[in-house]
């Protein structure tokens, strides 16, 4: 079986919240959801839990931080194409997201962009090219 991740976020309006993720591109697990936390599938092993603050509070005794005043962590999520990183960056800009809070990367066989969600919570969106990444890779370790 598959490793399943589950990435928890406090978040200030869940209903706000739930509702950006959803037009970013995930669905709502009604199964794990209810009136203090909204489980977002983002695919078969990856799920976003945003959790009010009160429950948030449940799991940790540590203040809870000011994504828009400090970075608490960058999420980096995998994309299938360069177009589908710009795509998931623009939803994110329609749903009131800031996009690009981070640099864009481009090293041509990885491409990367992020967006910077209602709460503050960076999420960096990926496209890499295996093979091109591999072959970059071999040919910097054999010039050194």
């Amino acid at each position: 079986m598959s490793k399943l991740i589950f990435i928890n976020l406090p978040v200030a309006d869940l209903p706000k919240a739930t509702a950006f993720y959803e037009a970013v591109g995930a669905r709502k697990n009604p199964q794990f959801s209810d009136h203090t936390g909204s489980c977002l599938v983002f695919s078969d092993t990856i799920h976003a839990m945003l959790l009010t603050h009160e429950k948030f509070r449940q799991f940790t005794t540590k203040q809870i931080a000011d994504a828009h005043r400090s970075a608490e962590v960058l999420i980096c999520i995998s994309a299938d194409s360069r177009a589908d990183v710009d795509a998931v960056v623009e939803k994110a800009t329609r749903a009131g997201g800031a996009a690009d809070p981070t640099p864009t990367q481009d090293f041509g066989f990885m491409y990367g962009r992020s967006f910077e969600d209602l709460d503050g919570h960076i999420w960096e969106i990926m496209w890499m090219d295996a093979e091109a990444a591999s072959k970059a890779c071999q040919k910097e370790g054999a010039a050194q």
